[in-house]
């Protein structure tokens, strides 16, 4: 058992270090082809050939890792290709799975075209889709640029549906020499090489497809262990990512408000130290014709125009009937109010108002009202006496915040998305054989284990120990367990099977004894019960071969009647000697009482029957049949009952066979015996009146073995 772990652990080295080797290659394909597309500045991508290929050598876990490893490294030189990582998993769960199902081949080109449709609409629909969420809708940018231009110059498709058509017709081309090279590869590999790739992880000798289909056909009464493990795993990685996204979002959030609160303060810093806080008046009253007010007026224009995210920027004097403009900066919108001009107090500002009149400083405040989601920050310019004067107010657009949320969340999800496949793959292929595969193979194992002859029984422990699990946890332990119970059981049973042979003969042997008590006492019978049962024996056997009576003669059955047959003559317990010996031809009387010996017999074996449970009366039900019944005669005639035909129970129609011509061949001091022929014919001519004709045939067609225990039986006399 060492030796074959050890060399199972070998094996595994050098397929883990194939494994290596393929991702290894795998990813260098993908790099070098995607820099080569690039270098000759072709409008194709071929970053996925690579990954396509690991996957449909090696199975889902090495087309992931490739196809992760293939965004990571492409994202040194470029962060933003990391973002695409989750599609070019999705591409490599799909190259695992079409590999699997036998899409790659030239003989089947509807499926290899199957196969360019979804890698596609993976590469290119959900890659445009992704591009949007990730940095807005920009038209005509990218690799598909030119020809999305083109098709938006049609006049039948909007910009963007003309951009996620271009992306989905650039994908087309690339993905159909993706599928080409890669069933091109697979179709010049032998298969032996092949093998070397495909990732497997069995903690046990390998399961065979007959049983890996047995198992998957087992449903369990609620849920399978893989959909638990599944739905674990899935929903342990969502919940986690959905509050780690939250959590990001709230501090992304937190990081852009406070961001541009630093702008908002930095631009009403630079406005209000242009300003002269001793001038105000002037200014509000003269306008531009104030000295210095169009150079202070140009500063706050240039610095509302310094960064799209600044809207407004402004100086107000705040007094009970409104906002006084001293300087207002134009917008691309809207122009600004002219200097002493009223503007009507921002209701979003009640709060802040009696602050402001009395020109102390205030938050920045955040509304979202007629002019859009705004941060407004108020600056207090102040004379030479310290008394504020006005407010410089700047408005910061706070859209771009959102936009760059919902940028943010999509580049978590989609970096969150491919983490989440490969981590996902893994768990469920740990699971799978370190888990699910070893309980499916026990399983499978004890459910077909049999123990009812001694060869079912060493292949019943055979297949356990061939099993070989070694998870190395509980599993393992499991399996020695059930191991051991096993031995132990077919131990038992053989113990109980060497037990119930020794009681077997010695109930036969009993039998025997007390037959030999009654065989004793009549001093014609000789070996009679011997012969009787043998003869039994045979006919049934025969009849069986034959196809006759196939519904009763089972192994139990017979067994149970050429073993009692010996108790057939019972009743002559109650019989008198003078009676039973008596050399010459009985009265009437005698032989009356003579025939009672078959109730007599019945009776006793019935009160032996009262002993015992009724499922294990077998052999007595039977040997009551016999000694009841062995007289009656298949035309009624017979006694004690008068029964005929089938309505006599099969044994004992056999026992009237057998028990007639063992009396017609064997000697008895008042007669010699028949010749073998003579007692044949003397049986045949008793079918259909005393004997039933099918056992009677099958009695004439077993003549040589009859002949041979009739002879054998006279030898030892």
């Amino acid at each position: 058992m060492n030796a074959q772990i050890s060399n199972v652990r070998s094996q595994r080295r050098k397929h883990l270090r194939y494994l290596l080797l393929l991702c290894a290659a795998g990813l260098l394909i993908n790099y070098l082809l995607a820099h080569l597309a690039k270098g000759f500045d072709l409008p194709l991508y071929l970053d996925n050939i690579g990954s396509g290929l690991a996957a449909a050598l090696g199975g889902y876990i090495p087309g992931i890792v490739v196809g992760f490893l293939t965004n990571l490294v492409n994202g040194i030189g470029d962060y933003n290709t990391t973002y695409y990582g989750s599609l070019t998993v999705l591409i490599a769960i799909a190259s695992a799975w079409f590999a699997s199902k036998g899409y790659y081949s030239f003989h089947k080109p509807g499926k290899l075209l199957t196969v360019i449709i979804v890698f596609a609409l993976i590469g290119g629909g959900m890659g445009s889709v992704l591009t949007w969420a990730l940095y807005g809708f920009e038209f005509g940018t990218g690799l598909s640029a030119p020809l999305a231009i083109r098709i938006h110059s049609a006049g039948v498709l909007s910009e963007f549906w003309s951009q996620f058509t271009a992306d989905i017709l650039i994908d087309l081309v690339d993905k159909s020499i993706t599928v080409l090279v890669i069933t091109a590869l697979l179709q010049v590999m032998p298969s032996s090489f092949k093998d070397l790739f495909f990732f497997t992880g069995w903690q046990q000798t390998p399961s065979s497809q007959e049983n890996r289909a047995d198992s998957e056909q087992k449903r369990a009464r609620f849920m399978s262990l893989r959909s638990k493990i599944v739905i674990l795993v899935t929903a342990g990685m969502i919940i986690i990512a959905a509050i780690v996204t939250v959590i990001s979002f709230f501090h992304f959030r937190t990081s852009a408000v406070e961001e541009q609160q630093e702008l908002a303060w930095g631009v009403a810093n630079v406005a209000s130290d242009a300003m002269d806080g001793d001038r105000i008046d002037e200014y509000i009253q003269l306008g531009f014709d104030a000295e210095g007010y169009a150079r202070i007026d140009k500063r706050f224009n240039d610095l509302a125009n310094s960064t799209p995210s600044i809207k407004y920027v402004y100086a107000y004097r705040i007094l009970e009937d409104g906002c006084h403009v001293v300087f207002d900066a134009d917008t691309p919108d809207t122009p600004g109010g002219e200097p002493g001009d009223v503007v009507e107090f921002d209701e979003d500002f009640n709060d802040k108002l009696p602050a402001l009149l009395a020109g102390k400083e205030v938050e920045p405040v955040i509304s979202n009202g007629q002019f859009g989601w705004l941060l407004t920050v108020y600056k207090p310019v102040y004379d030479s006496q310290g008394v504020c004067q006005c407010y410089v107010g700047v408005d910061i657009s706070m859209d771009h915040v959102i936009q760059n949320g919902f940028q943010f969340l999509a580049r978590v999800v989609s970096l969150f998305f491919g983490f989440f496949l490969l981590l996902l793959t893994t768990a469920i292929w740990f699971a799978e054989y370190n888990i699910i595969r070893p309980i499916n193979a026990l399983d499978i194992a004890t459910d077909v284990a049999a123990y009812s002859s001694e060869e079912e029984r060493a292949i019943t422990v055979e297949r356990i120990q061939e099993l070989d699990i070694h998870t190395g946890d509980e599993i393992e332990n499991l399996y020695h367990s059930v191991t051991r119970t096993t031995e132990d059981m077919v131990d038992t049973v053989e113990n109980m099977e060497h037990q119930g042979e020794v009681i077997r003969k010695l109930q036969n042997g009993l039998i025997l004894v007390l037959a030999d008590m009654v065989e004793s006492r009549d001093q014609n019978t000789g070996d009679h019960v011997r012969k009787t049962a043998a003869y039994t024996g045979i006919i049934m056997r025969e009849l069986k071969k034959e196809g006759i009576y196939t519904d009763q003669l089972t192994d139990t059955f017979m067994y149970d009647v050429e073993n009692s047959a010996p108790l057939h003559d019972i009743g002559k317990i109650q019989v008198s000697d003078t009676i039973l010996n008596k050399p010459g031809k009985l009265t009437d009387e005698e032989f009356e009482i003579m025939k009672s010996h078959t109730t007599a017999g019945a009776e006793v074996i019935a009160h032996a029957m009262n002993t015992v449970s009724e499922e294990n009366s077998g052999y007595l039900k039977e040997a009551m049949n016999l000694a009841h019944y062995h007289h009656e005669k298949w035309n009624g005639s017979g006694y004690p009952c008068g029964l005929k035909g089938e309505d006599i129970p099969l044994s004992a129609r056999v026992m009237a066979v057998a028990d007639v011509f063992d009396a017609l061949v064997s000697k008895r001091s008042y007669k010699d015996g028949f010749p073998f022929e003579k007692a044949m014919s003397i049986i045949q001519e008793g079918s259909g009146s005393h004997f039933d004709p099918k056992v009677v045939t099958a009695f004439m067609n077993a003549s040589d073995e009859v002949r041979e225990v009739m002879n054998s039986h006279m030898s030892i006399q």
